[in-house]
């Protein structure tokens, strides 16, 4: 059986530290506020804007963290070499511009056009792979073995999930300033570094706050896992609109804290997610893409079940393509 160890890889103190490396490079992010929305919800909505985040998504936190240390740990340092389907890619290619750095990306051929076109935009060198027939970390291997450089993972890394993590610990600064009880804080999922790294400065602060995961249908391996106490994969399954939230199982590092943090996680479907993108434009008038938008669609079910009580959602990216913006918009106002 896989038993993950229970000495956590990333503490509240890391998140600190974190925090203070990316001061003048990350953006804190606004916790918006939506009265009107959320009286007719039955409960107060507080989005935490992390399609405002450089390159539109959480990424740049930890991708910069990541790299700011590395480069402090070694100045020689001259290359760095990711693999992702789109915002992790982007993240890192930001931040290693940034620093002078090369960039590499392995990306999946199937990944979203605006974020194969913002990752070169940024400087990097992409690479593309068939998702569902070959390795992209052994590509990813091959080319950092290859050009001697530092290979940056999308979650499994302390440095990772700390800069990820900052997000929650301005969660925590935000809600005292609005005077606000925090009930429930959710963030979509795939490999776990962003819910991971948010629980661990969340529940530093506000030990009673429900951390939830939110994951699509047919990726729900965290919700598996958690039920089965070990690392569950994914089996073999028709995409998801998420692109960004379809890692195969929860990470070594990251399951753990969510064992250890988490009050579950909420799976949602495309259609579910479709109809939160389609909210987002309409009523808190923010561009939410699909995996960004899979807490707010699972709160928007939890409808019911929220009534009363404060809920903080994170839309983690906003690089969705016109044609996915458009099908959200096509749909309809979900309040209706």
């Amino acid at each position: 059986m896989d038993q993950p160890s229970e000495i956590l890889a990333v503490s509240a103190a890391d998140v600190r530290t974190a925090a203070e490396r990316l001061k003048g490079r990350a953006i804190v992010t606004p916790l918006l506020d939506y009265p009107l929305v959320s009286e007719r919800l039955g409960f107060r909505l507080l989005i935490k804007a992390e399609t405002l985040q450089v390159t539109g998504s959480f990424k740049f936190r930890g991708a910069s963290n990541r790299l700011l240390a590395a480069k402090a740990a070694d100045p020689r340092l001259r290359a760095v070499v990711a693999f992702s389907s789109g915002n992790h890619a982007q993240g890192v290619a930001a931040a290693a511009k940034l620093l002078g750095l090369k960039a590499t990306i392995v990306m999946p051929s199937d990944a979203p056009a605006i974020k194969v076109a913002n990752t070169k935009g940024y400087g990097a060198e992409v690479v593309l792979y068939q998702r569902h027939s070959e390795d992209r970390e052994a590509i990813a291997r091959a080319i950092a073995d290859r050009e001697g450089g530092l290979i940056v993972p999308p979650y499994d890394d302390p440095f990772i999930i700390a800069g990820q993590g900052t997000a929650g610990l301005e969660i925590t600064t935000q809600i005292k300033a609005l005077g606000a009880a925090l009930d429930l804080v959710i963030a979509p999922c795939s490999g776990g570094g962003l819910v991971g790294g948010v629980a661990t400065a969340v529940k530093d602060v506000f030990p009673q706050t429900a951390i939830y995961a939110a994951e699509p249908a047919g990726y729900d391996d965290l919700n598996r896992s958690l039920a089965a106490g070990e690392r569950i994969a994914n089996k073999p399954t028709a995409p998801s609109i998420c692109d960004a939230l379809m890692a195969e199982k929860p990470g070594v590092l990251t399951f753990p804290i969510h064992r250890k943090l988490l009050a579950g996680s909420k799976v949602v479907s495309d259609d579910a997610v479709l109809d939160a993108m389609s909210f987002a434009q309409r009523h808190l008038k923010l561009v939410v893409e699909p995996g960004g938008a899979a807490g707010l669609a699972a709160v928007l079910a939890l409808r019911t079940e929220l009534k009363d009580k404060t809920a903080v959602v994170i839309c983690s990216g906003g690089n969705a393509d016109p044609e996915m913006i458009k099908r959200a918009a096509d749909r309809g106002d979900p309040l209706l």
